[in-house]
């Protein structure tokens, strides 16, 4: 069902729980995971990447995953994530995504700043705005590690920043680096969770978690005591279903080139996933 992406945050938090975030390159895998979620009673967020969303298909994508979202049993919202061009804003929204993570964190402090500021007076005040302030190692599109997981490579958001861009930018969610990457982590992620307490007694927006994919479960837990309402899944969820495709390829071509039979891996694998990031992080 259509909701607000900040409503369905704003809720879970309020009974302890984060909302996962699935990056969806494909309609089987948003069917995969809106299931997972409707078995589970739970909102859910399905992303579409900017590389996905700047394409005639992509922005067809978009309007298929706002058909399926308006359908689910549960509430789903559709964002554009870590999107940098206003125009592959504003085509999303015109095909369906309710909200945007307007990503300035690789700019300068100020030019974040306009970034989110220029998003908002193009798309209105019914998109909801996540922005980002910090910058996160790695690549969200693939499964490439930084050199080194840690806050050093991560970029750790200054807390001391965090009133004033919120006030400036009037963002709805905020996306924050406390020493989660993209992609793959190389040796244990090493989490600041003392900078996300003290960013989170800073504002009171949702924060949200990017590259959660291969931080332990029991730190993920921590995450919606500490205002960690949005947490984003994406190398883990895609690396598990190219992992099944992969060791089930040939048996179903020996199958008289089974593509149905392979579909269903395929959603098995995302769904699977899916239920477990649901499972951990709701109360």
């Amino acid at each position: 069902m259509r909701t607000r992406l900040d409503h369905l945050v704003t809720s879970a938090l309020q009974q302890g729980s984060a909302v996962p975030a699935f990056t969806c390159y494909d309609f089987t895998t948003a069917l995969a995971v809106v299931g997972a979620a409707e078995d589970a009673g739970n909102g859910i967020i399905l992303l579409v990447a900017p590389k996905t969303a700047a394409t005639t298909n992509g922005l067809r994508l978009i309007a298929a995953l706002r058909g399926l979202a308006d359908g689910a049993s549960v509430p789903v919202a559709v964002q554009l994530d870590h999107a940098t061009d206003l125009k592959v804003m504003a085509d999303a929204v015109a095909a369906g995504a309710d909200s945007v993570l307007a990503d300035g964190s690789s700019l300068p402090y100020e030019d974040n700043i306009e970034l989110v500021r220029e998003a908002r007076a193009l798309l209105g005040a019914g998109v909801v705005l996540e922005a980002e302030l910090g910058g996160l190692a790695g690549d969200e599109d693939k499964a490439f590690g930084a050199d080194e997981a840690g806050v050093d490579v991560a970029g750790l958001t200054d807390s001391a920043l965090v009133e004033d861009f919120v006030a400036r930018t009037g963002a709805q969610l905020l996306a924050v680096a406390v020493g989660n990457v993209h992609g793959k982590y190389k040796g244990e992620p090493q989490l600041r969770w003392d900078v996300l307490q003290d960013i989170a007694v800073r504002t009171h927006i949702p924060l949200v978690l990017h590259g959660a994919s291969g931080i332990p479960a029991g730190e993920l837990v921590k995450a919606a005591a500490m205002n960690v309402g949005k947490v984003n899944f994406n190398t883990e969820l895609r690396t598990g279903v190219l992992a099944t495709l992969q060791e089930q390829l040939p048996a179903h071509r020996a199958d008289g080139e089974n593509l149905q039979g392979l579909l269903g891996h395929w959603n098995t694998s995302a769904r699977e996933f899916a239920a477990a990031a649901l499972g951990m992080l709701t109360r």
